[in-house]
Parts: structure tokens; C-alpha cells; sequence
């Protein structure tokens, strides 16, 4: 059995898919409202990066849905990343 490049986008992306949904699961236990939204974006992030991950490797023409998700996959990654950056810890002098 040999690997090449799409098998392993191919990988990759089931990895990606199950940790990000395995997040969003685990966020739904989660009490601290802080720790949850980071848990829900940082799943988001990769959710849909598995999701264009997978596109790279496809063989076959994008359907109507693949395009609309190549789309709005991006803007969903750019918001959970911009979130997570507003919601990190501030700098250790900065409460001075």
C-alpha cells in the first residue's frame, strides 16, 4: 500500500474533523463560558480547515455545496481565529 499526497490530505482531514467535532462536544460540558467559546471556535478552525483540506485532494468537480462551503469555510476560520486572538490572555504587564 503506498501514500501520496491525497491519501494523506485525505488523512489529515478525518484527523482534523474528529478532533474539531470531539471540541465541540466536549464544549458542551464545559462551565466556564470563556473556556467554551474558545473550545467551539478552536473546534470551528478546524472543522472547516479539515473541510478545505479535503477539497485540495478531490479528484472530482466541485458540486454546488463544495463551492458555497469553499466560500464560507474562510470566513468561519477567519472569525473563530480573530475570536480566539480578542479572547487570549492578556500580556503580563498590561493590568499595570
Amino acid at each position: 500500500m503506498t501514500f501520496d499526497a491525497h491519501t494523506l490530505a485525505f488523512g489529515l482531514s478525518l484527523v482534523g474533523l474528529a478532533v474539531g467535532v470531539g471540541l465541540w462536544v466536549r464544549s458542551i460540558f464545559e462551565k466556564t463560558p470563556l473556556r467554551r467559546l474558545r473550545q467551539v471556535d478552536c473546534g470551528t478552525v478546524l472543522v472547516f480547515s479539515s473541510i478545505l483540506l479535503r477539497f485540495v485532494g478531490q479528484t472530482k468537480p466541485l458540486g454546488i455545496i463544495e463551492w458555497a462551503l469553499a466560500l464560507i469555510s474562510p470566513l468561519f476560520v477567519a472569525a473563530a481565529l480573530w475570536r480566539l486572538s480578542r479572547t487570549a490572555c492578556p500580556p503580563s504587564g498590561a493590568g499595570r
